[in-house]
């Protein structure tokens, strides 16, 4: 089994305050790595180093609401003048302001693709010119969600900024390629302040806050865990072990970890010189029509009560 071991990298986490970035920045220090940990409080952010630190690990904190670039340069520079390089980061800060497409305002549909889409764009391109600079390679984690790659009832703009955010990975896994830089969009599915409002979810999130531990069904069948149980997989990408693997989709939660497929085309069919709405009224139900795709994100297979 080959040893994890990021000692002498430098990593920035943003939204890593509490949560899953939380949880992220402490298994990147655990594994020997320098942590810049970021949040929009100080106080929050102060606690995270502080509970890094007292585990034995390195960290200080950026506070910076994550967008613009000026926010992306800061956490960049913070990591160089306190560790003197940038091997890895992980895009996670974000925000949600969940409503229906007919009730969402442009305010809410602008604050979470700033906070989501833009910071990640932001923050990756100002780390890529880093890494390039340094010559050395790099990581780049974008952390996706599984709303981005099935749709979710209510979040327009939350789906949307995780869509384009896989497809940023897997565009820029190709332009970082040369530089040895990969490019991995991460699905983590846990039980968070998120996930508890899901109302199938919201009673096995608070008999696990209670210490009970969620069953083996959510833990394997669905992959719903917690913050910790993701975790691992930012600091294996981050390693040599990875070195190979970029431009991916991977989602991980409780027990499971799983690779999601790229979209593709999946049934196809030929009309000679063409369709015409007619012709393709005719034939789509019986040939491309006959395996439409499922939307929304499954609801827990949950035993009868």
């Amino acid at each position: 089994m080959p040893s994890i071991d990021l000692t002498g990298k430098a990593a920035v986490v943003t939204g890593s305050g509490r949560g899953l970035g939380l949880a992220y920045a402490h298994a990147l220090a655990a594994h020997g790595a320098s942590v810049v940990v970021n949040d929009v409080d100080e106080a929050v952010a102060e606690a995270a180093v502080k509970s890094i630190t007292e585990a034995g690990g390195t960290a200080v904190a950026e506070v910076v609401p994550v967008g613009t670039s000026e926010a992306a340069e800061r956490l960049v520079n913070r990591a160089v003048e306190e560790f003197g390089r940038l091997d890895v980061l992980v895009t996670n800060a974000g925000i949600l302001r969940d409503r229906v497409l007919w009730k969402m305002t442009d305010d809410d549909f602008d604050a979470v693709i700033t906070t989501h889409l833009k910071g990640t764009f932001t923050c990756a391109r100002a780390a890529a010119v880093r890494m390039r600079e340094q010559g050395e390679g790099g990581t780049l984690i974008l952390v996706g969600s599984p709303a981005g790659q099935r749709g979710n009832f209510g979040q327009t703009n939350y789906a949307a900024a995780k869509a384009g955010i896989a497809a940023m990975a897997r565009t820029w896994s190709m332009e970082l390629g040369r530089a040895r830089i990969t490019v991995n969009a991460i699905v983590p599915v846990a039980a968070t302040a998120m996930t508890e409002t899901i109302p199938a979810f919201a009673p096995y999130v608070e008999a696990m806050r209670n210490g009970e531990p969620l069953p083996d069904l959510l833990r394997k069948g669905d992959g719903f865990g917690t913050p910790e149980d993701c975790a691992a997989l930012v600091p294996f990408l981050a390693s040599e072990a990875a070195r190979g693997i970029t431009g991916q989709a991977i989602g991980i939660g409780g027990d499971k970890v799983a690779l999601w497929a790229h979209p593709q085309e999946i049934r196809a069919a030929y009309a000679d010189g063409g369709w015409t709405p007619e012709t393709l009224a005719a034939a789509f139900p019986a040939s491309v029509g006959a395996e439409l795709q499922t939307v929304g994100i499954p609801a827990p297979k949950l035993p009868e009560a």
